[in-house]
């Protein structure tokens, strides 16, 4: 007979089994589990880890704790995920882009955690858009339009929900193991045939480090897999604010503007590419990455990917002439100014947490639960590493509140900068996993 001492037990032995490991995710949604049970769990999973059988068995059962999507559409059903980062906009972009291609995208997406933007916060920037709906309606929405990003309701993996709030008082949020079924066990509730992700390496990465970036990575793809879904992954630089924009109405500004072509932002561009190619070979649309790449490409340039999320916006409660009126709708901040650098140089080093830190200190994002979020606040023209800056050339432009805010930022800014001689930014997608 299973007992949470036993599991518990069983992965200090590292002889954890799979049909022990779903037994205590149910017990993590249903109360069998104690918050004490839980957190010593999290704890030895910390410490001693899990075999890829045992994490595929708890991701399930993390999974199934909740309601699991069923979908009868005509084409396959995917999805990406981000690991987090600061200007981090492509959802935005990648979603009506895949269902633009014929592939239907019901994505469950988060708010903002620590200095990472999240892409609930963004879509809430557009007047009206509602991202908390029921079932009926997300499947409605992404049958008619092709694709939905919305927050998960309670009874999306309550498992994950309930072992999230305890490893945060645990200190056991940096577990591989865990963060691998936290992830997955929310995506893989929404029925997906295929899903991308894209795991963040560099200085503003939830894992900076590039041994840890690649080993979720693969615990990433090979979990998935073990679960039944097809995925791939990217490793993808953030060791510069990647849109060169931080800040919700202002990312999603950005993403408007290279949607309807009116300024093509070349990290949205590439990234949204890339990935969706991924997704396309995935669900079998595209013969290989580079063929679904260029299928993007071409939804991206025809303008049906900006038509797919105007159709998204109306459908979850937002303006109906989105795409035409965008920048009237979207609101800005009162006090926006250029911060220069202290000296002329080449950025050669930016602190891209500190940068987003930045942003949450602006009022951009949470330092408590229950925040408000100031959606209008943040940067643009954020400097990238090799970019001349100095006098005339300025690190970005600051979008404030006031005044005292505008000037703090400025300085947080500046302090995450380092100019000198040389400097050149690395490649946007380090690798691929497969």
């Amino acid at each position: 007979m299973t007992s949470a001492a036993g599991v518990i037990q069983s992965v200090i032995d590292a002889s954890a089994r799979p049909d022990a490991l779903r037994w205590f995710a149910r017990g993590l949604a249903d109360g069998a589990v104690s918050d004490a049970q839980a957190g010593a769990f999290a704890m030895a999973v910390k410490l001693r880890g899990l075999t890829p059988i045992a994490r595929t068995a708890l991701t399930e059962g993390m999974r199934d704790s909740g309601d699991v999507l069923v979908w009868d559409l005509p084409g396959p059903v995917v999805d990406k995920h981000s690991t987090g980062g600061v200007g981090d906009c492509i959802s935005l972009a990648l979603a009506p882009a895949l269902a633009a291609c014929g592939v239907f995208v019901p994505m469950v997406s988060g708010r903002g955690l620590g200095h990472t933007g999240g892409t609930l916060d963004k879509l809430e920037s557009i007047p009206g858009y509602m991202v908390d709906q029921p079932e009926e309606r997300l499947r409605a929405i992404t049958r008619d339009v092709g694709c939905a990003i919305v927050g998960a309701t309670s009874r999306i993996a309550p498992a994950d929900k309930r072992l999230y709030a305890i490893r945060d008082v645990t200190a056991t949020v940096d577990s591989i193991d865990l963060i691998t079924a936290s992830i997955l066990s929310k995506k893989l509730a929404a029925g997906l045939d295929a899903l991308v992700l894209d795991v963040k390496t560099g200085s503003g990465a939830f894992l900076p480090g590039a041994k840890e970036t690649r080993a979720l990575a693969h615990a990433l793809v090979d979990t998935a897999k073990g679960a039944g879904c097809r995925a791939s992954a990217l490793i993808t630089d953030m060791d510069a604010p990647l849109s060169g924009v931080a800040g919700n109405a202002l990312e999603v500004a950005e993403v408007m503007r290279t949607l309807t072509l009116e300024g093509l932002n070349t990290d949205i561009w590439t990234l949204t590419c890339a990935l969706g190619g991924e997704a396309l070979a995935l669900a079998g649309v595209a013969t290989d990455a580079q063929d679904g790449s260029a299928r993007i490409d071409t939804a991206l340039r025809s303008g049906a990917a900006a038509e797919r999320f105007g159709r998204m916006v109306a459908a979850q409660g937002g303006p109906a002439d989105f795409i035409g009126n965008w920048a009237r709708y979207l609101p800005a901040a009162p006090v926006q100014r250029d911060v220069f650098p202290e000296s002329s140089g080449n950025v050669f080093r930016i602190d891209t947490r500190a940068v987003g830190l930045a942003v949450v200190a602006l009022g951009g994002g949470r330092q408590r639960a229950g925040d408000r979020i100031d959606h209008r606040v943040g940067f643009t023209g954020l400097a990238r590493p090799g970019d001349s800056v100095g006098a005339g050339q300025p690190l970005g432009r600051v979008h404030a509140a006031d005044e005292g805010s505008a000037r703090t930022a400025a300085a947080a800014l500046r302090a995450a900068y380092r100019t000198g001689p040389g400097g050149q930014r690395a490649p946007l997608v380090h690798e691929r996993i497969a």
